[in-house]
């Protein structure tokens, strides 16, 4: 087999029903499950299979959701074809999905993993509800066109592009007027927008509080050196060394996450496959946006 790349999901993936038929078939993923809901203090399985899902959605409860079904997903594929996590070169995940590669290369334990999730979700909720914010996804529009946006609309409140996914889809993120201002910038322009539904601006410094909080349970949590490289959201740069994973994590919340950048460096390391390994197909959608050539497998959770 050829170098391999995985990649892991991040908030947005989640959907109702998400874990119950994999949990049903292989008993390794119920017992993740199972572990998780000790440490979270909640039955996380009984969330995923049925909701409602107002709460799968919220950021507390879709965090957690995604990071244990991700995990969940790489078991059934290390038990079916365990070659493909040998033959990993590199690897990387979506905002949120960072934690998740981070456990699978061995830095963070799933116990801690667990645990730095759940604080991760209630930081961001909290901070979000200190300030009415969004995200909205602008379709089909250049770089420069869009920071332009965002210089105009930025005259009603915070608002900076947060996600750079890939080409022609970029998410900016900032305070509900802002967003309301975007919207309709983009409208007379043609362009296309999609609100997301998330809490609140996240990737900008309206996440500060969710920063300090972070730290501070990053600060004590043991983070070990990888095994595989682990590409960065905010800089695209491997990173190996404890220190430097805490730091680049917990800055995360604030700043943007280079995922088309992470993507291209993926590609050119001479990665022959990449499996998206969680919940949904959203991943697979933006590297083929990049590389319609490159073979993707989704490994559903």
């Amino acid at each position: 087999m050829g170098a391999t790349s995985f990649l892991f999901p991040g908030q947005g993936a989640q959907y109702l029903g998400m874990g119950a038929a994999l949990c049903d078939k292989f008993p390794p993923a119920f017992q993740r499950f199972q572990q998780a809901s000790q440490i979270l203090g909640y039955d996380l399985l009984e969330i995923c299979k049925n909701g409602p899902a107002d709460q799968l959605n919220s950021t507390v409860f879709s965090q957690p959701a995604i990071y244990v079904s991700s995990l969940a997903a790489l078991d059934l594929l290390n038990a079916e074809d365990p070659q493909a996590a040998q033959s990993c070169k590199i690897t990387a995940g979506l905002s949120l999905g960072e934690y998740t590669a981070l456990t699978f290369a061995g830095a963070i334990s799933f116990e801690d993993g667990v645990a730095l999730v759940k604080e991760r979700g209630e930081a961001m909720q909290a901070a979000s509800e200190k300030s009415p914010s969004g995200m909205l996804s602008v379709i089909g529009a250049e770089k420069e066109q869009i920071a332009q946006m965002c210089e105009d609309a930025g005259k009603a409140g915070l608002i900076k592009m947060a996600n750079f996914l890939c080409p022609g889809n970029i998410v900016v993120s900032g305070d509900d007027q802002a967003c309301l201002m975007f919207e309709k910038i983009a409208s007379e322009k043609g362009i296309r927008t999609i609100k997301l539904a998330v809490a609140g601006a996240f990737h900008t410094s309206l996440m500060e509080p969710a920063l300090d909080r972070l730290a501070k349970i990053l600060s004590t949590t043991t983070i070990a050196s990888t095994n595989v490289p682990v590409l960065a959201n905010v800089d695209a740069l491997e990173h190996s060394d404890p220190v430097s994973i805490k730091n680049k994590l917990a800055r995360q919340v604030v700043e943007p996450v280079l995922w088309e950048n992470c993507i291209r460096k993926i590609l050119d390391s001479g990665v022959e496959k990449l499996y998206e390994v969680g919940p949904g197909r959203v991943l697979a959608g933006l590297a083929k946006r990049i590389n319609r050539k490159i073979e993707i497998v989704n490994i559903q959770a």
